[in-house]
């Protein structure tokens, strides 16, 4: 194989490996349990030579990681780059680690902003996959996840700003930890019961911790089975989400880069919103690791080698 670069998706929980070639094609990738959070007392170099080390000592070449990896939390903390950013900027910001008698690791940063409402906003790896997804300027994306990212694109690539949203965490901890799982049975697909949730977040994203309460009081009173509460609670989420992110200015498409079945959600929540929505390229971390690694000088722009 005529390896050029290792791209690491290195998140919270999970470590993801790719192999790429010429123009950043994927030869091989790998995954393991090994995100920041699970990798004891730090031994981060470990973890990556028990996944990936054969493909280290085999192909000498560059190694690229986004994600939590440059986190405080980390194996090496790379600095935000503040908004609006550019992939050139970012590049040229990478953070350095030796690896033991082998090749260099480079870090991408994370990036920030400073919201309308004054309030200071990260993301680290969802940067490299706006990058990927070679969106057009003037875009708006929605990256779904447990911190949802909606980022506004400018010209060149740069990623003007963005808002986060936390509601796939909020939702597992309303689930678990909180009086409105009480009444829930998991594992059904209730659609309809979705939609009526999408559509009542939309019309109260700005009374927020009152409507949620709905997701109790709709079990209560039957309005919905208790098999369609946690689609409910979901539509009911992601509605006042989406509600939040668009309330200053609708944008007349967004689009939607994420996991297929959650992405699937937002796509019908968008059209319940009346809302334009696109799915873009499913590669984009691996794509923006490697347009980075250009960016960089760490792989040759034509793609015939590695410096």
């Amino acid at each position: 194989m005529n390896a050029r670069l290792i791209a690491l998706d290195w998140g919270t929980s999970n470590l993801r490996a790719s192999l790429l070639g010429e123009g950043g094609r994927v030869l091989e990738t790998r995954a393991a349990a090994g995100g920041v959070m699970a990798v004891p007392e730090q031994r981060f170099e470990a973890a990556l030579s028990a996944l990936a080390g054969d493909w280290i000592q085999a192909h000498r070449c560059p190694l690229v990681a986004s994600g939590m990896i440059g986190s405080r939390q980390g194996w090496r903390e790379a600095p935000y780059v503040e908004c609006p950013a550019a992939l050139a900027r970012v590049a040229a910001s990478l953070v350095r680690v030796e690896l033991a008698g082998g090749p260099t690791l480079h870090i991408v940063p994370g990036l920030a902003c400073i919201g309308p409402d004054g309030q200071d906003d990260v993301m680290r790896g969802e940067e490299t996959q706006l990058w990927g997804a070679a969106l057009a300027p003037g875009s708006c994306c929605v990256l779904p996840g447990t911190h949802a990212k909606w980022a506004w694109m400018g010209e060149g690539g740069t990623v003007r700003a963005f808002q986060t949203f936390m509601t796939g965490e909020l939702y597992a901890v309303l689930v678990q930890h909180s009086i409105l799982g009480r009444l829930m049975q998991q594992g059904h697909a209730r659609p309809q019961a979705f939609e009526q949730g999408v559509e009542l977040g939309l019309s109260e994203h700005a009374n927020a911790t009152h409507v949620i309460f709905a997701a109790r009081t709709a079990g209560l009173m039957g309005r919905i089975t208790p098999e369609g509460l946690p689609d409910f609670l979901s539509g009911l989420l992601i509605g006042i989400e989406i509600g939040s992110a668009t309330r200053h200015a609708a944008p007349a498409s967004v689009a939607v880069l994420g996991d297929e079945a959650l992405s699937a959600r937002y796509e019908t929540a968008l059209s319940l919103a009346g809302i334009g929505h696109r799915r873009v390229r499913s590669d984009a971390t691996t794509r923006g690791q490697w347009l980075v690694a250009q960016a960089a000088g760490l792989v040759d722009a034509d793609a015939r080698g590695a410096t």
